[in-house]
């Protein structure tokens, strides 16, 4: 086999689509009755953290008490403080502090748009970029990471 048909037989994924595929699994971890979310903080092609949504260690999974947010009828993308679950982001943003590791310079990929919330922490983190799947309608968490300067990149997951 010649070295251009090894190349094409052998293509290697671009690094962004491996850790979308990645960030994807994730997110099969979640518990929330809602929406499954995963987030990765990734630097220098390096995996330095993961997390999902899901309810703090410990505590019954929505999956086995139900949503409070339905219970209430809290429509989605409002008081996201009314929740039992942390998102995704905040997870990996816990992860790396519980292991001593970093995620300044570190680029987040994520299934979902982060919400407000979640994008304060992330640039106080001092992240590089978010690479994510789905949009999510937030407007002030868009102005604030164009303000912030941070890149913001819409990627599939295929």
């Amino acid at each position: 086999m010649d070295h251009d048909a090894l190349t094409i037989k052998h293509a290697r994924i671009p690094w962004p689509d491996y850790f979308m595929q990645i960030v994807d699994l994730v997110r099969r971890r979640s518990t929330c009755i809602r929406r499954q979310v995963g987030a990765l903080a990734v630097r220098e092609n390096r995996i330095l953290a993961t997390g999902y949504n899901g309810v703090p260690r410990g505590i019954a999974h929505c999956l086995e008490v139900g949503c409070l947010r339905e219970q209430l009828g809290i429509p989605s993308g409002q008081r996201h403080e009314i929740c039992r679950g942390i998102h995704a982001e905040q997870n990996v943003i816990i992860q790396a502090a519980t292991h001593g590791i970093s995620i300044a310079g570190s680029d987040i990929y994520t299934t979902t748009y982060p919400c407000v919330q979640c994008c304060k922490m992330l640039i106080n983190c001092g992240v590089s970029a978010i690479y994510y799947a789905e949009a999510y309608p937030d407007e002030l968490s868009q102005a604030m990471l164009a303000e912030a300067g941070i890149p913001v990149h819409q990627l599939t997951i295929s």
